[in-house]
């Protein structure tokens, strides 16, 4: 973000010119937060309104007090990438308790194991970052996956700067004890 003056965070619900201003000003960086979590483009783009919707609702109790609007709005719109989550994952064992199991053909078979076999490393590398406390691989991919600063990383997350520079030491401290993740991710994290 540049050194633009932002309108006052809290006339975003009712000032339609408020709101724009500060949608152009973010939507973009907003897209990439998005899509750095999503793979779906529909997805992403619902989601990306979605934030922007949580915005007016929650403007009129913006408070400032965390570093700013930018760090407010990545807090929002990661309460929104959450909530699609959990409401995904909720859809998805609902369906599999209607669906039940349905038969393969033996090509379909093969396939299915040869997409199955060429993602194993991406799995793996995801469920060890899973392995680590929400609160610590929050702050992680808050500050190497997006950019944010330790202090912004803590706003977005409603946390105080000094817990989020602890909970950020030791996820680092636990990639590098990994050796598979600590070759991936040792560019992003150092």
């Amino acid at each position: 973000m540049g050194s633009r003056a932002e309108p006052p965070v809290r006339s975003i619900g009712t000032d339609p010119a408020a709101f724009t201003e500060f949608y152009r000003s973010h939507v973009d960086e907003v897209t990439r937060f998005v899509t750095r979590r999503v793979a779906d483009p529909q997805l992403a783009a619902d989601l990306t309104a979605d934030v922007f919707l949580a915005v007016i609702e929650a403007a009129e109790h913006y408070r400032g007090s965390f570093g700013g609007p930018r760090t407010w709005l990545y807090g929002i719109a990661r309460n929104v990438i959450a909530a699609e989550f959990r409401r995904s994952a909720r859809e998805r064992r609902a369906e599999g308790l209607i669906a039940g199991r349905r038969l393969l053909a033996a090509d379909d078979v093969d396939r299915l194991v040869a997409k199955i076999d060429a993602c194993r490393q991406v799995r793996e590398l995801h469920e060890e970052l899973r392995a680590l406390p929400e609160g610590e691989r929050a702050v992680l991919e808050l500050v190497s996956v997006d950019g944010l600063t330790v202090a912004e990383s803590a706003a977005a997350l409603g946390i105080r700067p000094a817990t989020a520079r602890v909970r950020l030491h030791r996820a680092r401290r636990a990639v590098r004890s990994s050796p598979r993740l600590a070759t991936v991710t040792e560019v992003r994290i150092s």
